[in-house]
């Protein structure tokens, strides 16, 4: 174990070891894997959703991909359960051992499964269980990687030196994204687009009575990044075998000073229990949302809701994590000198105060026309009784009324409108510039009838649309921002973007590159990976990972694309307060060995 310096800024600036350097590669090495693997199916979740939730409409196919991605968040708790016991029972080492390989199986079978259309319901439910075992193996994994970092840091650089583990997440999502990007390029390159299938093996025709055609890669070759982990899970593997246990714990495990029972020690009495709460609401729920924002939901909100095509959304968001993932080093370091609690919530007030300007600006840059039609005026006129909050989390409600069907075609389109209160038992209308469109109830028609009050409505609602403004196709739209490769970003409106998402991404490092030291400096050393795995992960798992579904039906229910953003707002200001008043200060001068 390292011996301390009393000389602060001689400790502070004096260069790594050999050791700590190892310490360090060792454990993001491995972390970034681990991320990399949970978080190709964020990446490629409206992709996935059109292969294994093919069934459900196209609405309805979006909010369960993107909740079959937060199973992977939702279990997380318990993962960190689990593995945070094991690892103050048998150490951090080989803890580490058994998370990485749960994770790398998973993500490896994912690649393997047949779609909807092979293996009917079965394929969605092995699918959420898969992204259930990793979210699993990572609430083991996360809590690990910043205890055995920080009980190998020098006393007074523990913000510098965990931040390290900080960047994994962002350079996991970032190693996705290029990866993505070139087996997207190949594949997209060397195939031919392949025809689009209904279930029964018919094709799927456009409304000029064309085939609906889809790139090689959306329709398999999505499926190589997959695979692909196989051979980060062997250097994982390697480099992890070659790891040594944490000093803090050998010495703990030599005085015989471990907890027979870590769960029971850290969550069983109020004196460490009210820390854990503490931590949830006073810091980790906060920097997780802020956290989803800057990088998921901004990723599903540029993609989706501006129209922006996958290949330049994920040109765009990974050219602004380069860019920004140097924050996590200086807020770790800077956190060593002021403390890690006004900077973290910092980081929360600042997001709660920016985000709907931010988010507007990042529209009217990426996609200037649709910006511009949105301030076109469009009314639904319904009997509120008609109406239904569209959320649904398993894909089985169906939403037929005429309110329901007008609000969901229009958000589907990143419609902005408001409602109205209309006659009680009336169909619900669509007003946009003065036409009148009236809706249709489903649930009352079937057939023939009911595909023609369709198509009827469609085309209405998208010929006064197109005729606002609206841009009906991102192929004749040429104002939304287009990237052919990966470094075609030299223009104002590119690097407008890329600074407004780099924005973003700086708001995260400031949440959270100081919030491994932070959580290791609350609890002692012999529940310390317990302690802070579980609102650690209850925060990231349930308060961010829910954020891209919630935020997506309430913006849907709403009428208003940015009305979802109020979820992490709400929550950011609730952690500031609650942050302000019991998360302790100068956590950062504890000496987490003295106990």
């Amino acid at each position: 174990m390292a011996s301390y310096n009393t000389n602060v800024a001689a400790e502070r600036s004096r260069p790594m070891t050999k050791e700590e350097k190892k310490v360090i590669l060792a454990s993001s090495a491995g972390t970034i894997f681990e991320w990399y693997d949970f978080y190709l199916y964020g990446s490629l979740a409206a992709i996935i959703g059109a292969q294994f939730f093919t069934a459900f409409p196209e609405a309805t196919r979006n909010v369960f991909a993107l909740l079959a991605f937060a199973a992977g968040f939702i279990v997380r708790p318990f993962g960190a359960l689990v593995f945070g016991s094991l690892g103050d029972l048998v150490g951090r080492k080989y803890t580490f051992l058994a998370t990485i390989l749960i994770m790398g199986f998973s993500t490896f079978i994912v690649g393997l499964l047949p779609g909807y259309a092979s293996w009917g319901v079965a394929a969605p439910i092995i699918l959420i269980i898969l992204r259930m075992l990793q979210g699993l193996a990572l609430g083991g994994e996360y809590g690990g990687a910043a205890v055995y970092v920080a009980e190998h840091a020098p006393q007074n650089r523990r913000g510098y030196f965990t931040a390290f583990i900080q960047t994994t997440a962002t350079l996991g999502l970032l190693l996705s994204l290029i990866v993505i990007l070139l087996v997207q390029g190949y594949v997209n390159g060397a195939y031919p687009p392949v025809a689009v299938l209904d279930l029964a093996g018919n094709p799927v025709l456009n409304p000029d009575g064309t085939t609906k055609m889809i790139q090689a890669f959306d329709a398999w070759g999505w499926r190589i990044p997959f695979l692909g982990s196989v051979f980060l899970l062997g250097i994982s593997l390697y480099i992890r075998l070659q790891m040594e246990e944490s000093p803090a714990f050998k010495k703990m495990k030599q005085e015989g000073a471990q907890s027979k029972a870590p769960l029971r020690e850290a969550f069983g009495t109020w004196k460490n229990g009210k820390i854990a709460l503490i931590a949830l609401l006073g810091l980790t729920a906060g920097q997780a949302v802020v956290w989803y924002s800057g990088q998921f939901y901004a990723l599903f909100f540029i993609q989706n809701v501006i129209k922006v095509d996958s290949f330049t959304a994920n040109v765009l968001v990974a050219w602004s994590l380069i860019l920004g993932s140097g924050g996590f080093l200086f807020f770790g370091s800077l956190s060593d000198r002021i403390g890690r609690k006004p900077i973290i919530l910092g980081g929360c007030l600042i997001a709660a105060l920016t985000y709907f300007p931010v988010f507007k600006a990042l529209t009217h840059t990426a996609n200037p026309a649709l910006y511009a039609a949105q301030q076109t005026q469009v009314i639904v006129t319904a009997d509120p009784n008609d109406c239904s909050f569209q959320f649904n989390p398993t894909g089985t409600a169906k939403f037929t009324s005429s309110c329901d069907i007008a609000k969901a075609s229009l958000s589907k389109l990143s419609v902005n409108s408001i409602t109205e209160e209309g006659p009680a038992g009336q169909p619900a209308t669509v007003t946009i510039e003065g036409k009148v469109i009236p809706s249709y109830d489903a649930s009352a028609l079937s057939g023939d009838d009911l595909a023609a009050a369709k198509k009827t409505f469609d085309t209405e609602v998208n010929a006064a649309l197109a005729a606002a403004g609206y841009p009906m196709s991102g192929e004749a739209n040429s104002t939304v921002a287009k990237a052919n490769h990966f470094f075609d970003i030299f223009t104002v409106q590119k690097l407008t973007a890329i600074i407004i998402m780099t924005y973003l991404i700086l708001l995260v490092t400031m949440v959270y590159g100081p919030i491994a030291a932070m959580l290791v400096e609350l609890f002692p050393t012999r529940i310390r990976y317990s302690g802070l795995s579980l609102p650690y992960h209850i925060g990231n798992g349930w308060f961010g990972g829910l954020l891209p579904a919630t935020a997506f039906a309430i913006s849907a229910q709403s009428g208003n694309i940015y009305a979802g953003l109020w979820y992490a707002i709400v929550i950011a200001v609730m952690t500031v307060i609650i942050g302000a008043i019991f998360v302790p200060g100068d956590t950062h001068k504890k000496d987490i060995f003295a106990e």
